[in-house]
């Protein structure tokens, strides 16, 4: 999500209050990361419960039955991003979700041998046994198929949208290209068809705009496919990252019991995730913490 062109280390959340942003979720990473700067502004953003407003999801998004919040005003996609908050005596779960970046026009840079990728790290989760929800582009899909499919067929793990072309939803959002409103629909219509075509089929119901960056008219546009926008309330700040326990230690203090938290698999852009996840992981089950899926988290 927070690897566009410029840096993730800033990525930043939503309301983290409930399970969907209600305001203005800051995070993202720069350029070429995604991922809004604490404060950005960001147009008001649908309301919805985990629990009792989910609903089947959409088998047209993508196989399964994952559970999907209810449109938001006027038909817009509904933005989760965190279990709702319970108080005192909440169970104590967590979401890691990993962004599988590549914008489109990233082909040569990975030819000329740029790894957007990381087994590394999904060896780690296998390792770890963490079930855990990668955001991968529909351009990633295609550069690793293999990669793709195998994420895509083992149950540790779920597969969400993240676009196909890793272009922005919005104006000035981290110096990505922008994607014309009339193609919105489109481009993550046809990531999902990259994760067919890869063999990929765990797929869920769920869209994470590049960069976190949406507004009211870009949730209208998606609405359509049936998604709905995942967000977060916790962010890693892996994104360009050299320190792996700076990632693990700002992880660690800002999850909560309902957290869901980004960050990335892309070697390229954020090096260290796989050193950081391996510290992070042992020390939240000390905590009393377990591992879901993002499915998991809005099932409540």
């Amino acid at each position: 999500m927070c690897l566009l062109v410029a840096a993730l280390a800033g990525c930043s959340a939503g309301s983290g209050t409930g399970p969907v942003a209600s305001g203005s979720p800051a995070a993202a990473p720069s350029p070429a990361p995604e991922a809004r700067a604490p404060g950005a502004a960001r147009s008001p953003e649908p309301t919805g419960a985990a629990g009792a407003s989910a609903q089947p999801g959409n088998e047209a998004a993508g196989p399964g039955r994952a559970p999907t919040l209810a449109p938001g005003p006027g038909g817009a996609a509904p933005v989760f991003s965190r279990a709702e908050d319970r108080g005192a005596g909440a169970p104590k779960l967590v979401a890691l979700t990993f962004d599988a970046d590549m914008t489109a026009d990233q082909g040569p840079r990975a030819a000329r041998g740029e790894r957007f990728d990381n087994p590394g790290l999904i060896a780690a989760l296998r390792a770890l046994k963490v079930p855990a929800t990668v955001f991968m582009t529909g351009r990633w899909a295609e550069e690793y198929p293999r990669q793709a499919r195998s994420i895509g067929t083992d149950p540790l793990f779920e597969t969400a949208n993240h676009s196909y072309s890793h272009h922005a939803f919005t104006p000035d959002c981290y110096g990505l290209p922008v994607i014309a409103r009339t193609d919105m629909r489109g481009d993550v219509e046809r990531a999902f068809r990259a994760f067919e075509k890869a063999g990929v089929r765990n797929t869920v119901p769920y869209f994470r705009f590049p960069g976190g960056c949406h507004d009211d008219a870009a949730l209208r546009a998606v609405a359509p496919t049936g998604v709905t926008a995942v967000q977060w309330d916790v962010v890693s700040g892996d994104a360009f990252a050299t320190d792996a326990d700076a990632v693990a230690e700002q992880v660690l203090a800002g999850v909560r019991p309902g957290s869901l938290v980004v960050l990335h698999c892309t070697r390229s852009a954020a090096p260290v995730t796989e050193p950081a996840v391996r510290r992070i992981v042992p020390e939240l089950r000390r905590r009393g913490y377990t591992f879901v899926k993002v499915s998991e988290l809005m099932r409540g």
